[in-house]
């Protein structure tokens, strides 16, 4: 069914209209690959040291790699863990000094958590240096397959999703990517790599260039590293600049922002529809990728099959997900909804009026566009972490609100809970959510830890009344 501009939110309404009135925006110019104003110079001598600048997951993954091929390698990082200094030594890989001599290196892998605008990247771009990643990486150690996956929402979802589809059809798939384990991890052992691809690891990618590429949706999100949404969308059609008439772009069925901008791919297009829940779109999403990628190779299989794998598909942990009651009120966990899109699909999954959770480190959210879901179907805002009493501003004419002042991640959100039970308008409720609409890093390691704490105080609490 075509889509149209009808179906749009506001933000995706005002892009729309810009890519229409500049046909020639980088976006929209993005499909070809001689747009990629980045794109790699003729690659240095592979006896030349490759730099790896930023450790953490990926960054180690990429040092062994580049150990297991017998590549040499320097690597840098502005705070390097004890951790970090065995690892690297183990691998024989020496730190970089930037402050020596220059020497010409084969690459620069960047790590996603580095800004591109990182200053040594800088210098050594103004040196002639590609910076590039994890994914090309990949990209150059295999010719192996790979189904790219992106968009603001639902990525990881449907990467494991795919993957369990194509394995129930007897295809060897391994996930990887932004995902555990990383990308370079898996696609040498793979038949075919499911890669979930943020836009941190698009913005550098020059070379990975997937057969079916899933372009999911495209909100609001990481503002505060791209600049503007703008720049964000641009790095997430990145996916796309390789795609030629002989690969499959995977697309929503009805999304007119999506179709607009990726309209000058030359791919075949393939859509999905959406569902009445986030789980069964995500799904409707993987079946049409498994099932260009399982025609595009001439892989047989079975519809009775993948309608079975669907109907075992598992659960994605840290997605929107009931963990029971406590006392009248049924409590819902969504650590990694820090997006728009996502928060307002969790606030009218949940019963309303709910006890919306939200705080964190604000990544440059679109608050307003969230007032008609607030007004509509949330009591009480509870705010916490480094952002929320002032995110919780643009919503204080709408609900009463509370402000968490414990800084600590797991006090934090024991206070939340005793917040809800304790306030005068718990009686009117019937759900509490954790939607964060914000990063986790100010109060954990990453949204996986603040969604097993959240957890752990709903148990907590659940004990204490006896259920």
């Amino acid at each position: 069914m075509a889509s149209s501009a009808k179906d749009a939110s506001p933000l995706q309404r005002a892009t729309l209209d810009r890519a229409r009135r500049e046909p020639d925006s980088p976006m929209q110019r993005l499909c070809h690959p001689a747009a990629d104003p980045i794109a790699p110079k003729t690659p240095m001598p592979s006896h030349l040291p490759s730099l790896v600048f930023g450790l953490g997951r990926s960054g180690h993954a990429v040092l062994r790699a580049l150990h297991r091929h017998q590549r040499p390698a320097l690597w840098f990082d502005d705070h390097p863990r004890p951790e970090d200094l065995a690892q690297t030594a183990a691998q024989g890989a020496p730190p970089w000094d930037p402050n020596a001599a220059r020497r010409p290196l084969h690459a620069v892998y960047a790590a996603p958590g580095v800004p591109l605008d990182h200053p040594l990247l800088n210098t050594l771009r103004d040196q002639g240096a590609t910076i590039s990643g994890e994914a090309d990486l990949a990209a150059e150690l295999a010719s192996t397959p790979v189904i790219g996956i992106t968009g603001t929402a639902g990525k990881t979802s449907v990467t494991r999703f795919v993957t369990h589809l194509l394995q129930a059809c007897g295809v060897q798939a391994l996930a990887g990517g932004n995902i555990d384990p990383p990308l370079v991890d898996v696609i040498e052992e793979a038949q075919v790599a499911v890669a979930e691809l943020s836009s941190f690891q698009l913005e550098r990618t020059h070379l990975l260039h997937p057969r079916v590429a899933v372009l999911l949706n495209l909100g609001v999100d990481h503002v505060d590293r791209h600049g503007s949404v703008e720049a964000y969308h641009h790095a997430k059609l990145r996916l796309l600049q390789h795609l030629t008439r002989d690969d499959v772009l995977v697309l929503p069925e009805q999304d007119p922002l999506v179709h607009t901008l990726a309209h000058r791919c030359p791919a075949a297009r393939v859509t999905f529809a959406a569902g009445t829940s986030a789980r069964e779109t995500n799904l409707n999403a993987a079946r049409a990728a498994s099932t260009a990628f399982l025609r595009l190779h001439g892989i047989t299989f079975a519809e009775p099959t993948l309608d079975d794998a669907i109907a075992s598909a598992p659960e994605v942990s840290g997605r929107f997900q009931s963990l029971g009651a406590l006392g009248h009120l049924e409590v819902f966990e969504d650590s990694i909804a820090t997006r728009g899109i996502a928060v307002e699909a969790a606030l009218r999954a949940a019963a309303s009026p709910c006890a919306w959770i939200l705080g964190g480190v604000d990544k440059g959210a679109d608050l307003h566009a969230l007032r008609a879901t607030v007004a509509e179907r949330v009591g009480l805002l509870i705010a916490l972490g480094r952002d929320g009493a002032a995110m919780v501003q643009a919503y204080q004419d709408l609900a009463p609100h509370v402000v968490i002042a414990a800084t600590e991640g797991e006090h934090a959100l024991r206070d939340a809970l005793s917040a809800v039970m304790r306030h005068p308008a718990a009686p009117t409720l019937r759900s509490i959510v954790l939607a964060p609409l914000a990063a986790s890093f100010d109060q954990f390691p990453h949204y996986q830890a603040r969604a097993e704490a959240f957890r752990k105080v709903v148990r907590e609490a659940q004990a204490q009344r006896g259920l």
